[in-house]
């Protein structure tokens, strides 16, 4: 392994159940209702490829782009309310100690990494962010983590990817990379099969677990 690839929502920061309120606000606003297993199912997707869908499957006339900012307006309002997941910050500081290089890559717009990574302090160790900004074609698509590792300057191959999200264990996994799956609960029940490792939390990571998973 030569680095270190974070999703942000669910892996970074606890802020699916922020999400999740969010939405259910917008979506209940457009005069619908949608399941919580529906709901699962756009974890880690972007925001876009989500409204797109709800639009055309309700047949709803509504401005996507407009939705987005007012979800992005009200997230950035309450992020005084999201936490880190536990341990991450552990987990981060260990593996900056041992000079792994790290990159965030995260379906979320470039305005709401920017407000996270200030908030919690996370340019001293991580020196690349990739947002849906940055690519043409959300997760599970692979080319927000061929984006990271390129900017990181390190092969596919080289990289770890930490994901919390079906759809982001799929892009690790179509990148070619090792992938460790976070069950997170806020999350929903997504299914991490795909992931070379499963965990619970951060401190069941050690370097020599991660080691093996290039062996």
């Amino acid at each position: 392994m030569k680095a270190i690839i974070f999703d942000m929502d669910g892996v970074i920061i606890d802020s699916e159940p922020l999400h999740f309120k969010i939405e259910k606000e917008l979506i209940r606003e457009l005069g619908v209702e949608i399941t919580d297993e529906e709901h699962n199912s756009f974890v880690g997707t972007t925001e876009y490829h989500m409204f797109s869908i709800i639009k055309e499957k309700y047949q709803i006339e509504f401005p996507i782009e407009e939705m987005i900012e007012k979800k992005k307006e009200m997230f950035i309002e309450n992020l005084d309310q999201v936490p880190l997941v536990e341990n991450f910050k552990a987990f981060l500081l260990t593996m900056h100690k041992a000079g792994y290089p790290m990159a965030l890559a995260s379906s979320n717009n470039k305005r709401v990494i920017g407000a996270v990574a200030e908030n919690f302090d996370l340019k001293d160790y991580i020196k690349v962010f990739v947002s849906a900004d940055d690519v043409k074609r959300g997760k599970p698509d692979p080319e927000i983590f061929l984006t990271a590792a390129e900017k990181l300057g390190i092969p596919p191959a080289s990289c770890l990817v930490i994901e919390d999200a079906r759809n982001g264990v799929k892009a690790a996994k179509a990148a070619g990379m090792r992938c460790i799956g976070l069950q997170n609960l806020n999350s929903g029940n997504q299914d991490l099969s795909e992931a070379d490792l499963v965990i619970g939390n951060f401190n069941e990571l050690n370097l020599d677990i991660i080691k093996g998973l290039f062996k």
